[in-house]
């Protein structure tokens, strides 16, 4: 059975269309999975894990455990939009969080799984805001206040986000190809799974003389896609609308 990736769906209850997708994906595709790894921006955003009431985010994590219960493993990484995640909602939906990067094996090669937002270094005023916002103390603060007044906190640095994007040129908010090749280099020369940059492509990187894999996942914005990878290799799989 293949493994499943996907990242960068930025659920929420008013994108009735891809939530359509996503379930569907749970209950057909990814049953029939050896495993699932979702990696980063399962929401558009996350305030908490005093969320899951939440009558949404309740039906996500309720599809999640029906997935673990069936017995794919499920596995979810942090990414940009929904960082503060917790052992909550891991518990609840039956997920395992994991680190970023994560480097593991699959099919007798190496691996590495990273949101993708940390290889986008020429955009050093996100790469700050991210070094700040990931302190145990940023968290910590954020979470104290109350959940009403986090959503608003949230959608604010939201509308201050898209707003900056807008006056950045394009290539700075892409992977810069020198983080690629020394992360590669780094993790002894993997395949590289990785979304957050929402440009879905099949890259192969030359790095001392070693050929790496890079894949980039799709975002949900539009429709959704996953990456099955098996021991023939990788490729992306549009879900049908």
């Amino acid at each position: 059975m293949p493994t499943l990736f996907i990242s960068d769906l930025h659920l929420c209850s008013g994108r009735l269309g891809i939530n359509r997708s996503f379930f569907g994906f749970l209950e057909h595709e990814a049953r029939s999975a050896d495993a699932l790894y979702i990696l980063g921006d399962l929401f558009e955003y996350w305030a908490g894990d005093d969320d899951l009431g939440d009558p949404f985010n309740a039906t996500v994590v309720a599809a999640l455990a029906r997935l673990a219960g069936s017995g794919v493993p499920t596995y979810l990484m942090h990414g940009n939009r929904d960082f503060v995640l917790g052992d909550e909602f891991a518990r609840a939906s039956g997920v395992t969080l994991l680190a970023d990067p994560t480097l593991l094996s699959l099919y007798g090669q190496a691996l590495l799984l990273m949101h993708g937002d940390t290889l986008c270094t020429l955009d050093q005023e996100y790469q700050a805001f991210r070094r700040e916002a990931r302190s145990e103390t940023w968290i910590r603060e954020l979470l104290r206040r109350p959940l009403a007044e986090r959503k608003a906190a949230i959608e604010a640095l939201r509308r201050q986000s898209e707003q900056e994007k807008r006056a950045k040129p394009a290539e700075i908010m892409d992977v810069a190809p020198t983080e690629v090749e020394a992360t590669l280099r780094r993790h002894g020369f993997p395949r590289l799974i990785h979304g957050h940059t929402h440009r879905p492509a099949r890259h192969v990187h030359t790095v001392d003389g070693h050929l790496c894999e890079r894949w980039v996942l799709a975002d949900w914005y539009q429709t959704g896609s996953y990456l099955t990878c098996d021991e023939s290799g990788c490729r992306a799989v549009r879900l049908k609308s």
